[in-house]
C-alpha cells in the first residue's frame, strides 16, 4: 500500500465521518462546519485524481463560497426563526423511510462492483482542461445549469436578507 492510497482511505474516512456528523448534528452552524470539511475531503480525492482544476473549483466554489453563503444565512435567519417555528420536523419517519430505501438502492448497486486496493485510476488525456473549458462555455452543454444555479443562489441570498430584516 503506498501514500496514495493511505491519503485516500484517510480522506474517505473523513468524507463519511463527516458527512454522518453534517446530519446528526442538532446545531446549524457546525453542521456548516462539518459540510465544509466534507468538500474538502472531496477536494482531496480530486487532487489524488490528478485533477487539480476540480480541486481548486471545489474549494473556491463550494467551500469558499456556497458553505460560507449557507453560514451568513443561518447567522441572519435564525434569530428571528427561533420564536415562530417549531424546532422540529413532524415527518421525519418518512425522511427514515426514504433514506432506508435509497441505502438499499445504493447497496444492491456496490454489490456488483469488484472493490482492490490494487487498482488505480487511467491516467487523464492531455487535452481534458481543454475540454472541460469548453464543456462550461458551450451553450449546448453546462453553461445553462451553472447560470440557473447562480440565480437561484442569488435568490435564496437575498431572501435570507429579507427575512432577517426587522419588520417596521
Amino acid at each position: 500500500m503506498d501514500a496514495s492510497q493511505v491519503i485516500f482511505i484517510l480522506s474517505a474516512a473523513l468524507i463519511l465521518v463527516s458527512a454522518l456528523l453534517v446530519v446528526t448534528v442538532r446545531n446549524l452552524i457546525h453542521a456548516a462546519l462539518w459540510l465544509i470539511a466534507t468538500l474538502f475531503g472531496v477536494a482531496i480525492l480530486y487532487v489524488l485524481l490528478e485533477a487539480g482544476f476540480l480541486a481548486v473549483v471545489q474549494v473556491v466554489v463550494y467551500i469558499g463560497a456556497i458553505a460560507i453563503m449557507f453560514i451568513f444565512a443561518v447567522m441572519l435567519t435564525r434569530r428571528d426563526l427561533l420564536d415562530k417555528v417549531p424546532q422540529t420536523n413532524e415527518n421525519w419517519p418518512v425522511a427514515l423511510g426514504v433514506s432506508a430505501l435509497a441505502l438499499v438502492g445504493i447497496a444492491f448497486i456496490v454489490r456488483g462492483f469488484v472493490f482492490s486496493l490494487d487498482r488505480i485510476a487511467a491516467p487523464l488525456p492531455e487535452n481534458s482542461l481543454q475540454m472541460l473549458g469548453d464543456a462550461l462555455i458551450s451553450p449546448a452543454a453546462y453553461v445553462l445549469p451553472f447560470e440557473v444555479a447562480s440565480v437561484l443562489l442569488l435568490a435564496a441570498m437575498i431572501g435570507a436578507v429579507y427575512v432577517a430584516m426587522n419588520k417596521k
